[in-house]
This record gives structure tokens, C-alpha cells and sequence, in this order.
């Protein structure tokens, strides 16, 4: 790739007459090319440094998986993904167009709001969300000043803290995409502090790198368990250790709806697979039995939450092959920024140099990725040690809400809030703005700016009512997030494969021009190989001997429509048609 600015191809034709041109949408000129490698890298550290990315090793151990194992998939992934990222940049460095616009050459003039709306309104939904959290950091630091307890469930003062942090999103976007950078770049070196002193924290508190990470291997283990073999039932504890190897729990007791029994001595040497003859008598036919563990040596003394052990015949465990559960991890991580992937061109525009966009891509995605994974790990380890109320691994402090719960200290509750907003600005504005604020403006780019773009994604993420959907919504759009590679794969293979990296980018603005598809506004082939891929990856959802495909479905998507538009648009006519015309480069 020619890293030369000449190399920038700009509008030589006036098209601003055109309904399909706008400002916000025009290519940035030269003279505007103002973002480096680093303020690139700085704004996916921004992205990168969530909440989402702390939690996603802890995940992953819990299914099984040890520390290093984690952290070698994420940074797998996170390389897979940062090379279609820096392809489908391409476009926006040479161009200095956003995704929605050269998506037009691939999807059609009208064609593309399929593909831009979606990734839209999956980004308005993680406004919401997102927005949400940062508006509970702002209440938080509220009880922290005044002393106050927080409310359970709804209240004025989260609803209070959710305005606050939502015109504070509108503010940056209002400003424009300099005082994003601004954020981006100023943000960024916070962040890194933040994770080291995190890490430092924990390494003092539990006086050893070794130590805190061989906690993880307690990590991965649930609770309780209970199997049934030839009609007796067995119980399996898992009650944490402290750095010396003492349990940290020394009782428990076991209930079946109203039925409990007595508190019973956890005996070290037997802890596991440990008989219990008046399990059989108490369950009676019930498939869960809930447990709770405490410390009574503790004053006061310290208990657990209630785990629920669900029993299951041990002739009927078929544990999934080690390779299987990397493949689908693996397939998730890679989905983490599968939509970011597709409109990554919003932010590469304004960069000058294709060495900017590459360098910058990598230097951010994933370093922060792997650094900030193993920042989650690394304090959730030393928790099982620093805290000593946490006897269960389901009582580790997973996410930094949790971690930040257990501090009394205002002091440190608030600086630490205050880190939490930074973090979740710094995402939301970069990750969750700039897409759908292009997105909503290509509509009618003569009568919705950025601006007003912004503002319809603030308004969105308001009416999805995240303080109710939290948990749902996020399920939801993971689901539609994984269903883009599509997407993805008909865009990259159009520009590198199909046009060789050559676009009239004047023709890009013109209602009936070469990419208005003989005035239908729509590229069938596109179309085709968009939903013949998006069924593919959930056709596996509903037939269960298609499950891998599903589950696999960045990767079904991506591949599947891929080839199909390849093959479609090869001897296209039209698309032969098309290479006669002439071309700006």
C-alpha cells in the first residue's frame, strides 16, 4: 500500500447539488487529514477500555478455560478481526468517504441502508446501555460525596445521573468529530493508568504475580453441583482457598424450597464428591437444591449468596471437546467488534496516511484488548485473596462495579467512578455515535446532519429503555451483532476483488449514476449474497445439525457471502459495463 497523501483521490466534479451529498458526508479533504497512527491507537484504546472487555476472560474461565488460554484467544481474535478492520479502512483513507457512502459502490444507493440502519440502531442500542452505566458511576459518586445508600431497583437520583451522563454524550457530539479526537487522545493515556494501577493493586495486596494468578484456577469451578447415580445423589462443594490453602468457607447448609437442613462442617479432605444421605430424603423429586456457604470464624460472620446446584445424571455428562470451545470463544471474540469492522471507514477517513491507519489499528486494537483482559483476571484472582468475604467464585468481584462495591472509602469510590465515566464515554462516543449518526444522515444527508444524526442515536438509546432491557438487550444485539459478517465480507470483497481498490467517487453521489444499479438504487448480487450468508449463519439456530454453522456464524457469514457475491458479480454485465466508464483515481 502507496503511503504517499497524493495518493488521496478528491471530488473532481461539483455533485453537491445532488440529494445524496451532504457535508458530513463529502469527502474530508487533505488539508483536514488531521488524525495520526496515535490518535488512531488512542481512540481504540478509548473503545477498548469497557467494562464488556473486563469481563470477557472471566467469562471465558468460567466455561472452563484457564487464564492463559483466555488471553491467547482474545489476542487471536482481536488480530483476526484488526485485519479486515484495516482492509475495509482502505476506502476511507483513499477516499475520505464513511462507510455509508462506499457502501453505496458495493449495495447500490439505496441498497446500503440495509446494511448502515442495521449497524445503526444495533449501535443506538448499545448508546442506551452504555449510557446507563455511565449514568449509575454519576450516582454512585452522588452517595459516595453525601453519604448517602444507594437505592435497589429504579430511582429518581439513577434516572437523575443517566440525564446527566447522556447530555454530557450529546456535548462531544454536538462538537464534532475534533473534540471526539480530543477525548479520544486525552482519554486514552488515563486508561492505561488506570489498568496499571489496578494490576499494581493487586500485586501489593497479595505480594506476588504467581500467587494472584493461581487463583484463577479456582475460578473456573462452580459452587456446588449435584449428580445423581443409580438413584443416590452426590454433592460436589467448591469452596475458595486463601494464599496458604486454607478454605475460606468452614460450613453449609442445603435448602429445597422451605426444607433446610442444619448447617454441616465442610471437611476439608472430603470436600469434593462427599455423599449426602438426606439429600435423597429432602429433594423429593426437585431438580434444583440451593446452597449457602459461611465463614463462622469471621466477626460477624460472613456468608455467601445462595447457589443453586442443579441435578443431573452423571451417566449423561458429555463434556464438548477442548477444540470446539476454542472455536466458539474464538468466534465470539472475533464478533466483539464485528460492527466496528463494517464502519471502521468513519474513522479512517481522517487519517492521511495508510501507514497511520495500519499502525494505528494495531497498536490499539489488540494490545488493549489482552491488556485489559488480563487486567480483569488478574484483580478478579487477587480478590479470592484480598477479600475475605468472597467464599464462592460466584462472589467474585467479576466486573469493576462489583469490585468498586467492596471499598467504603469515598475517596476512592469517586476517583474510581470518575475512571468508570471516562471509560464509558470514551466507547460510547467513538464506538456507538459515529456509525449510526453517519448511518441516520445518508438517509436524507440534505436534511440530517451529523449532528442530527447524533442527536436521533441519543433519542434511540432513550426509547429502548436500557434501565429495563439491560440484560436482554445486550443478549439481543450480540446476536444481530454476529449476524453482520455478512456484511463485512460483500464489502471487502467488492472493493479489493471486484474494483481493485478503484471507486468513481464522484459517481458515488449521484442518484443515477453507475452505483444507482440502472436507477434501482439496489446491486441484486449484493443483495443475494447478504441474506444467502445471514441465513446461513441462523439457519443453524433452528436445526440442530446445522448448530455449527450458527455458532460459527461471523465466520459462516463472512465466507458464505463472500463467495456468493464473487461469483455473482464476476461476469456481471453490468459490472463490466461499469469498468468502461471512467473513473477518478
Amino acid at each position: 500500500m502507496n503511503n504517499n497523501i497524493h495518493d488521496i483521490v478528491e471530488l473532481q466534479e461539483d455533485v453537491s447539488h445532488s440529494p445524496l451529498y451532504s457535508n458530513d458526508l463529502a469527502p474530508v479533504p487533505k488539508f483536514k487529514r488531521t488524525w495520526n497512527k496515535w490518535n488512531l491507537a488512542a481512540i481504540w484504546v478509548g473503545m477498548a477500555v469497557c467494562i464488556p472487555t473486563y469481563l470477557l476472560a472471566s467469562y471465558m474461565i468460567k466455561t472452563g478455560l484457564d487464564w492463559l488460554e483466555a488471553l491467547i484467544i482474545i489476542g487471536l481474535a482481536n488480530l483476526i478481526i484488526t485485519i479486515p478492520m484495516f482492509l475495509n479502512g482502505h476506502a476511507g483513507v483513499k477516499y475520505g468517504i464513511p462507510f455509508p457512502v462506499i457502501g453505496r459502490a458495493a449495495f447500490g444507493t439505496k441498497g446500503i441502508h440495509i446494511a448502515s440502519v442495521t449497524r445503526g440502531i444495533i449501535a443506538c442500542g448499545w448508546f442506551g446501555v452504555q449510557t446507563w452505566i455511565g449514568g449509575l458511576a454519576i450516582y454512585a459518586i452522588f452517595n459516595a460525596v453525601t453519604g448517602s445508600q444507594g437505592e435497589l431497583g429504579l430511582s429518581i437520583g439513577k434516572f437523575i445521573g443517566f440525564a446527566i451522563f447522556w447530555f454530557i454524550n450529546i456535548y462531544f457530539i454536538w462538537k464534532g468529530t475534533e473534540s471526539i479526537k480530543w477525548l479520544e487522545t486525552y482519554s486514552a493515556p488515563i486508561l492505561i493508568i488506570m489498568g496499571i494501577a489496578l494490576i499494581g493493586w493487586s500485586y501489593s495486596k497479595a505480594e506476588g504475580f504467581s500467587i494472584v494468578l493461581q487463583q484463577s484456577e479456582q475460578l473456573d469451578n462452580i459452587a456446588a453441583s449435584v449428580s445423581e447415580k443409580e438413584n443416590v445423589l452426590f454433592l460436589d462443594l467448591n469452596v475458595l482457598h486463601d494464599k496458604e490453602g486454607n478454605l475460606k468457607a468452614d460450613e453449609y447448609q442445603i435448602s429445597v424450597g422451605d426444607i433446610k437442613t442444619e448447617w454441616e462442617t465442610i471437611v476439608p479432605n472430603a470436600i469434593n464428591i462427599s455423599e449426602y444421605a438426606s439429600l435423597n430424603e429432602i429433594s423429593e423429586g426437585n431438580k434444583s437444591i440451593q446452597i449457602q456457604f459461611r465463614n463462622t470464624s469471621a466477626i460477624p460472620i460472613i456468608e455467601s449468596s445462595v447457589v443453586t446446584a442443579v441435578i443431573v445424571d452423571s451417566n449423561e455428562n458429555k463434556p464438548n471437546s477442548k477444540l470446539w470451545t476454542y472455536l466458539l470463544w474464538l468466534t465470539a471474540m472475533v464478533g466483539f467488534w464485528a460492527t466496528m469492522s463494517i464502519s471502521i471507514a468513519d474513522i479512517t477517513r481522517y487519517a492521511s496516511k495508510q501507514s497511520d491507519q495500519i499502525s494505528g489499528q494495531f497498536i490499539g486494537l489488540p494490545g488493549t484488548m489482552i491488556l485489559y483482559s488480563f487486567v480483569g483476571i488478574f484483580v478478579t484472582s487477587a480478590a479470592v485473596i484480598n477479600f475475605k468475604d468472597v467464599l464462592i467464585a460466584e462472589d467474585a468481584p467479576w466486573d469493576p462495579v462489583s469490585l468498586i462495591a467492596k471499598f467504603k472509602n469515598p475517596v476512592v469510590v469517586v476517583i474510581s467512578q470518575i475512571f468508570m465515566i471516562i471509560a464509558t464515554l470514551s466507547t460510547n462516543i467513538a464506538a456507538n455515535v459515529i456509525a449510526p449518526a453517519n448511518a441516520f444522515s445518508n438517509i436524507m444527508p440534505k436534511k440530517i446532519s451529523f449532528r442530527m444524526g447524533g442527536l436521533i442515536t441519543g433519542i434511540i438509546g432513550i426509547l429502548i429503555m436500557p434501565w429495563w432491557l439491560l440484560n436482554e438487550i445486550s443478549g439481543f444485539l450480540i446476536f444481530v451483532s454476529g449476524l453482520l459478517g455478512p456484511v463485512l465480507g460483500i464489502l471487502i470483497t467488492d472493493y479489493f476483488f471486484i474494483r481493485k481498490k478503484q471507486v468513481a467517487l464522484d459517481e458515488l453521489y449521484k442518484e443515477k449514476g453507475i452505483y444507482s444499479y440502472k436507477n434501482t438504487g439496489f446491486n441484486k448480487a449484493a443483495i443475494i449474497a447478504l441474506f444467502a450468508g445471514v441465513f446461513l449463519a441462523l439457519i443453524g439456530y433452528w436445526l440442530p445439525a446445522l448448530n455449527f454453522l450458527y455458532s460459527l456464524s461471523w465466520f459462516t457469514g463472512f465466507i458464505i457471502s463472500s463467495c456468493i457475491y464473487y461469483i455473482l458479480m464476476k461476469n456481471n454485465t453490468h459490472h463490466s459495463n461499469l469498468k468502461t466508464r471512467k473513473c477518478q483515481f
